[in-house]
């Protein structure tokens, strides 16, 4: 049951996707730009700063209100929703549960008010899924500074005007032939830091995802996040924090899917009436409106156990999985339903099905929720 602060949330959020970023949106999407003034109005809202403390500038709410802004955002549109995700989950997150109280003090007050934003620097070209393995990026200590050499790939919010740094996973050492991994933060403009132009991407095409490249790139040794060598637990953590996130925002795209072929359903005449007379498209939508309230459930439940302080992981990993396929199921099937019209980028069901692929994708791909699932199971242990 959602508490009366958590409807109220839900509410603006709504109107906010609906009022100002949906008669925009198509624009920014079709020209590639980053919505910088719609970010600026989220900052103004505080969505930036929702699971934040307040001394930090935050709205002190907890991580279940983001989950709700980003469905309720990613129900009009993903590029915004992904920046807001990314952001938080990945941006100022880590901050928070490891950072100094130095570094808290100076970086969550912008990350919180949105007048920044940071990244998460994990995958690599030539990586994927296969961490700690296929991690190449290397920082060595030299002089009390991290000199770090690599490259990272896919990096979301990364080369935006106020992106303020990036949180880089790197090999700081070894431990036998087992990798030692910290994170350290590379703040923007860093000598041998080089941040490579946009993508040109499937979908999500409204926001930022870059590759960025480090070379003899030097930090104080204080930049250093958490503790050294547990740089890959700490995004282990992180990963599955965002994983809630995730599937939020595929439940947002999974709705707005519904609620399009709905509304489409009900105009579109053939044969002599409303097509959503016809039994075909009635079991369509139907059965996108119960992978949706499946995919709710299993984020809920997610967040719930997270927020409990119960472990959550084979929890979040289902809610990933069973969200991120929704996602994909109903942006196909909502394409149907819109037959040619749906194949349309004017359209928003044509957004929404660029858009969903990644999520069975990105932070975790669907067979890696899997193997998740099972080894919570105790199985292949």
């Amino acid at each position: 049951m959602l508490r009366d602060e958590h409807i109220e949330l839900r509410k603006t959020v709504e109107a906010f996707a609906h009022e100002v970023v949906a008669p925009v949106i198509g624009d920014y999407y079709e020209r590639c730009e980053f919505p910088y003034d719609i970010v600026r109005k989220m900052g103004a809202m505080g969505l930036f700063g929702l699971p934040i403390p307040e001394e930090y500038g935050g709205m002190g709410g907890d991580y279940f209100t983001l989950c709700l802004a980003l469905e309720e955002l990613a129900r009009v549109d993903s590029s915004v929703a992904i920046t807001l995700e990314a952001a938080v989950s990945l941006g100022a997150m880590p901050i928070l549960r490891f950072g100094t109280a130095e570094q808290k003090e100076r970086w969550l007050p912008k990350l919180a008010s949105g007048e920044m934003l940071g990244a998460f620097g994990l995958t690599e070209p030539g990586g994927g899924s296969d961490v700690p393995g296929g991690m190449r990026t290397t920082a060595d200590l030299d002089g009390g500074e991290w000199v770090i050499n690599g490259t990272k790939a896919f990096i979301t919010n990364s080369g935006t005007d106020i992106t303020g740094f990036v949180a880089v996973a790197a090999i700081t050492g070894r431990n036998g032939v087992k990798p030692e991994i910290s994170t350290i933060i590379v703040p923007s403009g860093t000598p041998g830091f080089t941040v490579s132009k946009k993508y040109s991407k499937v979908g999500w095409s409204a926001s930022d995802t870059r590759e960025l490249s480090f070379s003899d790139c030097r930090v104080p040794a204080g930049n250093l996040l958490g503790v050294r060598g547990r740089g890959y637990a700490q995004f282990l953590q992180t990963l599955d924090e965002g994983r809630v996130a995730i599937a939020a925002l595929s439940v947002g795209l999974a709705q707005g899917c519904v609620d399009e072929s709905i509304r489409y359903a009900a105009e579109r005449t053939a044969f002599g009436q409303e097509i959503g007379r016809y039994q075909a498209i009635q079991f369509k939508i139907a059965d996108m409106e119960a992978r949706v309230h499946t995919a709710r459930l299993a984020y809920y439940h997610a967040a719930e156990r997270m927020l409990a302080g119960l472990p959550f992981k084979k929890e979040a990993a289902i809610a990933k999985l069973v969200s991120s396929n929704a996602a994909m199921d109903n942006a196909r099937d909502a394409t149907q339903v819109f037959g040619g019209y749906g194949f349309m980028n004017e359209f928003p069901v044509g957004r929404f099905y660029r858009d969903a692929k990644i999520l069975e994708i990105g932070e975790g791909t669907s067979e890696v929720q899997r193997i998740l699932i099972a080894r919570e199971l105790g199985l292949g242990a």
